[in-house]
C-alpha cells in the first residue's frame, strides 16, 4: 500500500436542467469524502469563456459547450482512501446517497482520474 496522497478529479457530464439536483449530490459526497480523512476542493462548473479568448493551439483546441462539473479531492494517503470507499458503503448517508441516485444519477456521464504530483 502506497503512502502517496491519492488525488482524483473527476468530471461528470451533467444536464442542464438536472443542476439542482446535481448540486444536492455534490454536497453529499464533499461531506462523505471530508467525514472520512479526504480533503475535498469542491466542484468547478464551465461557463463560456470570456468574449474574444482564444486558444493557444487553434489546430489542437475546441471549446466544449457540454455542461461539465469537476470535483477534485484528495486523501493522505491509499490506505485511507480505501478505507474511505469501505466505510461510506456502510454510512447511514452514503447508503441514502446511493439508493438515491442508484437508478437515475443526476449527470449523464463521469470520467475519474487519479493524479500525481508531477513537476
Amino acid at each position: 500500500m502506497s503512502a502517496e496522497e491519492v488525488i482524483c478529479e473527476v468530471r461528470y457530464y451533467i444536464d442542464q436542467d438536472g443542476l439542482e439536483e446535481f448540486a444536492a449530490y455534490a454536497r453529499t459526497w464533499k461531506m462523505l469524502i471530508e467525514r472520512y480523512g479526504g480533503r475535498h476542493e469542491g466542484y468547478l462548473l464551465t461557463r463560456q469563456a470570456p468574449m474574444g479568448a482564444t486558444v493557444s493551439f487553434p489546430e489542437l483546441a475546441e471549446d466544449n459547450a457540454e455542461p461539465l462539473a469537476i470535483a477534485r479531492f484528495a486523501f493522505p494517503d491509499e490506505a485511507t482512501y480505501l478505507r474511505y470507499r469501505d466505510e461510506v458503503q456502510r454510512d447511514p448517508d452514503g447508503i441514502e446517497a446511493n439508493s438515491r441516485y442508484s437508478g437515475k444519477p443526476p449527470f449523464k456521464r463521469y470520467e475519474r482520474i487519479f493524479l500525481e504530483e508531477w513537476v
